[in-house]
């Protein structure tokens, strides 16, 4: 989920952990706690900093894991005990336990997803049901906010609130199987499919759509019953192996290929005589232009020139950053 949801998600917990009374010795203390163990495992966002490979390759990877969800929360707690008093530190490391947890399973629910079994696996977990930002999801934990904030008991708030919230999530899931079924038996009268992909977008009854066949690959979207495709393409076959070599140690290219689910690939000689391998994700179709890419451009000697990997939202852009490298 975006940072503002895990935020209310911290603040709604917050209003149940004022009725624990281990917890009533510091409000501070207890807000503290819960809102920093809703955000804490997105601490790995610093490393946009260093580049866009570093950033996708780890953000939701090994702080979102087994090891860290059981190590955020005892950092918490030693943070919480050294520096407020009258806090009961068994609470404070059940309730920050209970705050990673959430923000960790939650996050499963998107296209993004996370390795949240690690070291178990490292297959990224991605359900694909809600969008990263759900609207719906953000204004019920602000209503229950809200209504907390004006005096009601968190209990009889944020219990009905969840419910509300499971019975939402069992609705996205029923939607995503009738989309991804409609779309099924549209693309069957003509090929097989051998992937398929159904994501939601912020709009409710508006899901993103890309299956992939041995020789087509179809994006579109569904609009409520609608399902419109609005690119088909003849799928190429992958690179040479000898010149795939060249460039599948490349930061730019590996990460693209442990990240993404479905794509696909185009090797284009250009006018100065090099190379361009290019990845394409087709989960992020917008407008015409799929937004997240990966790219490498080998010279006549099949060395790497330039590489990027990132969302861009038009080819200016793209190849602005691709030479500013």
């Amino acid at each position: 989920m975006d940072t503002a949801t895990h935020i209310v998600m911290g603040i709604g917990l917050t209003a149940l952990a004022t009725q624990d009374p281990a917890m009533a010795g510091s409000f501070a203390a207890t807000a503290t706690t819960l809102v920093v163990g809703s955000l804490i495992p997105d601490g790995d966002t610093v490393l946009k900093l260093k580049d866009n490979a570093t950033y996708i390759s780890n953000h939701r990877g090994i702080t979102h894991s087994i090891p860290f969800t059981i190590l955020w929360p005892l950092l918490i707690a030693l943070f919480i005990f050294t520096f407020f008093k009258n806090v009961d530190i068994t609470h404070i490391w059940l309730w920050a336990q209970l705050a990673v947890f959430l923000h960790v399973f939650v996050d499963i629910f998107n296209s993004y997803g996370t390795q949240a079994l690690r070291p178990i696996t490292n297959k990224w977990i991605q359900l694909s049901v809600i969008n990263t930002f759900d609207p719906i999801i953000f204004v019920i934990w602000c209503i229950g906010i809200a209504l907390w904030v004006i005096g009601l008991h968190p209990f009889a708030v944020f219990f009905p609130l969840i419910g509300v919230l499971v019975i939402y999530y069992i609705i996205r899931f029923r939607m995503q199987a009738i989309i991804k079924k409609r779309a099924l038996q549209q693309i069957q009268q003509e090929h097989q499919p051998v992937k398929v992909f159904v994501a939601p977008t912020m709009k409710f009854f508006e899901w993103r759509v890309a299956i992939q066949t041995e020789s087509y690959d179809y994006v579109g979207r569904s609009f409520s019953r609608n399902i419109v495709f609005s690119d088909k393409s003849k799928r190429h076959p992958f690179p040479s192996d000898d010149l795939m070599d060249y460039v599948k140690n490349d930061k730019n290219i590996k990460t693209f290929l442990n990240f993404s689910s479905i794509y696909r690939w185009q090797a284009t000689k250009n006018d100065d005589g090099t190379t361009e391998i290019r990845l394409i994700d087709l989960r992020y179709l917008k407008n015409g232009h799929y937004s997240f890419v990966a790219i490498a451009h080998l010279d006549s000697e099949n060395n790497i020139d330039h590489s990027y990997i990132g969302w861009v939202f038009s080819e200016d852009k793209l190849q602005k950053k691709l030479f500013a490298k």
